[in-house]
């Protein structure tokens, strides 16, 4: 996966688990379809993109 850097772990991140919100740090430039697609094809899932 090109894209997608690494997972983050803040205080944040780790209450938004629990809701199976994940954080990752992505490559500069990504679009929020090409994350969208990224996630989908490596994690099997329907995702919905929520960027603060």
């Amino acid at each position: 996966m090109d894209g997608i850097k690494y997972a983050v772990f803040t205080d944040k991140s780790i209450r938004l688990l629990g809701k199976n919100q994940y954080t990752s740090n992505v490559e500069s430039g990504s679009t929020r379809t090409e994350i969208k697609h990224w996630v989908e094809l490596f994690f099997g899932v329907k995702a919905r993109p929520y960027i603060t």
